[in-house]
């Protein structure tokens, strides 16, 4: 009786539900048949794809989006092994790659299962590795210690390279309390609740490698989760601006280095001619100052016959012998007095000359090394200039330089005093021997005319006159023998000075020298690096063209025929690793299915 109750009830309801299932059903087609063809305004693309644990591709699909515009049929393309209509009960007809859909008015929905042989645009290979030993993930589960899952990325060749070159890839792993110690070296490490979230970047067109490690205790995994979509990252280039500003700045001031690395030679230059200049007129100073020194010893020789003959010449007139005299040799006595004064008078000629060439070159010296700026580097100002990123070596070279100016400067200072003290002795020298020279020279006059004049009546005369000279002429010859003295002191002295302006000329020749190859360096350095703001804006923008990919027009990824393609989504997930459960499970008798649960079964 309960079996015919339920027959009816079944009956009932097919008797009910057949007329709403040819409504629902056969004239859903009907309408759409007779409909015309539809407008499509846009497709978006979603392709779900799971891996193995280790990455080898399982399965693919893609969910299709089409904005329809106006109802009606719909043409869409893909190599699919078969299609799902997600929209509604409507059928979808497939022709090879060719794809035909009565859509409404609206979003309309279809899933397409990709072919065995598709491919992602990417190779993906995942790898284990437990206390340093490679490990298949199937045996990963329920095991504890050292691990690093290592996720290789790479280019698959048989895919269209234009979402490889394009997209960019977002690698997240999400672990477990179980995990301890994490390390992800190129990974951003989050809190997601309880567990800890790690996400990698993969720039567009580019090839990683990426590594997390942990310690970890009855391993389970739920998988590596990986989003693909065009690179639109947004890229503030405000920083980059005052990157390039700092560079301009830097090369304005290798350039005023090399303008003033060039004005230092310059006046190098000039420091090192002064200095050859006053080393020459040194030499010629020395070599006559030392001639004579040399000779002072004759002077006091035929000074000290000139005084023994006059000592005799006043012994003889004041013993009043002179009727027995011979005056003969008197005669040469005005001779030798005026040879002497001309020796004197060509000597204070050549101070004179001597003086004037000493004059010049102290004042060429002089402004030279005035030249020479007085400021002092400081040692943070000297590690500043290293710091800059100038050529090290050029940057020596420059130091060298600055230390051995201010060394030649130092010197000429501690010495200048005695640079000024030259000329005004050689004056003074000059004028000594002037005067010495006139009174020689009188008195030769005077003693040639006193012996024309004479004659024997004369002789107490000539004895007075010769004893006034004899008298006169020892204190002349004293100070001829200081002066003597004095030159040779002179002479000691300025052979010490002139090696110092020796040293000092061969230091400013190095110096020229040692400028002349800063400011080669200087100036490379400057042809080397004017144009690095330049360059440097011209690769930061070819690297922000890389990665932003705003302007990109997606393509699709199904079929190269589709068109007006709005966007298009890689969802790629990887097998999860869990410890299999144990399960008893009691067999349960099927219950019998009536008619009323059969029909229903054909609508799920």
């Amino acid at each position: 009786m309960m079996r015919k109750k339920q027959m009816y009830r079944s009956m009932l309801a097919l008797v009910i539900i057949f007329p709403v299932f040819l409504n629902n059903g056969f004239a859903h087609d009907n309408a759409y048949a007779e409909a015309s063809k539809g407008q499509l305004t846009s497709k978006d693309e979603v392709i779900y794809a799971t891996l193995e644990a280790g990455g080898t591709l399982e399965d693919i699909y893609v969910v299709n989006t089409l904005d329809v515009a106006e109802a009606g049929e719909i043409q869409d393309f893909g190599m699919y092994d078969s299609v799902k209509n997600l929209t509604d009960l409507s059928e979808i007809q497939q022709e090879n790659e060719s794809i035909s859909i009565q859509a409404p008015e609206g979003k309309f929905y279809y899933q397409g299962n990709m072919q065995e042989d598709t491919d992602l645009p990417w190779n993906i290979n995942v790898t284990y590795s437990l206390d340093g030993n490679e490990i298949n993930a199937a045996d990963l589960a329920g095991q504890s210690g050292q691990l690093e899952i290592s996720i290789d990325v790479s280019a698959n060749d048989n895919v269209d390279t234009v979402f490889y070159d394009n997209y960019l890839l977002q690698v997240s792993l999400q672990l477990s309390n179980l995990y301890e110690n994490i390390e992800a070296s190129g990974g951003m490490i989050a809190n997601a609740g309880e567990n800890k979230q790690v996400t990698f970047t993969v720039m567009p067109g580019q090839e990683d490698t990426l590594s997390v490690q942990g310690d970890v205790h009855d391993f389970e995994f739920q998988g590596i989760d990986i989003a693909a979509a065009p690179s639109t990252l947004p890229i503030d280039t405000s920083e980059i601006n005052n990157l390039t500003d700092d560079m301009g700045a830097l090369t304005d001031a290798i350039s005023e280095l090399n303008n003033g690395v060039a004005d230092l030679r310059t006046g190098v230059s000039q420091l090192n001619n002064g200095a050859t200049s006053m080393r020459s007129g040194s030499s010629e100073y020395l070599n006559g100052i030392n001639q004579l020194d040399g000779s002072s010893y004759e002077i006091i020789n035929a000074s000290k016959e000139i005084g023994g003959a006059l000592s005799k010449m006043n012994s003889a007139l004041s013993s009043g012998s002179s009727s027995n005299m011979d005056l003969s040799s008197l005669t040469e006595l005005p001779k030798g007095l005026s040879e002497l004064a001309a020796g004197l008078t060509q000597a204070a000629s050549g101070l004179n000359t001597l003086s004037d060439q000493y004059a010049k070159s102290y004042q060429a010296l002089d402004a030279a090394i005035a030249e020479i700026p007085a400021g002092q580097l400081t040692e943070q100002e000297i590690a500043g200039l290293y710091a800059s990123g100038a050529d090290a070596k050029v940057l020596d070279k420059l130091i060298a330089t600055y230390k051995a100016a201010q060394k030649v400067k130092a010197t000429y200072s501690a010495v200048k005093a005695a640079f000024a003290a030259v000329q005004p002795s050689l004056d003074e020298l000059n004028g000594n021997m002037k005067t010495m020279s006139g009174t020689l020279s009188s008195i030769s006059e005077n003693l040639t005319g006193s012996l024309q004049d004479m004659d024997m009546s004369g002789l107490g005369e000539l004895q007075k006159g010769l004893a006034a000279l004899s008298a006169n002429y020892s204190e002349f010859h004293s100070g001829l023998v200081g002066y003597t003295g004095g030159v040779n002191q002179l002479a000691s002295s300025y052979s010490q000075l002139h090696t110092g302006i020796t040293g000092i000329a061969n230091g400013t020749s190095e110096l020229n020298e040692g400028t002349a190859a800063l400011q080669d360096g200087t100036a490379q350095l400057y042809e080397e690096t004017k144009d690095m703001p330049a360059e440097m804006q011209a690769q930061i923008n070819e690297m922000i063209g890389e990665f932003d990919k705003s302007d990109f027009t997606p393509v699709s990824f199904t079929s190269s025929k589709n068109e007006d393609v709005h966007s298009v989504q890689f969802v790629i997930k990887t097998s999860s690793i869990e410890k299999k459960e144990e399960e008893t499970k009691t067999a349960e008798p099927e219950e019998e299915k009536g008619f009323w649960d059969l029909l229903l079964d054909l609508f799920r």
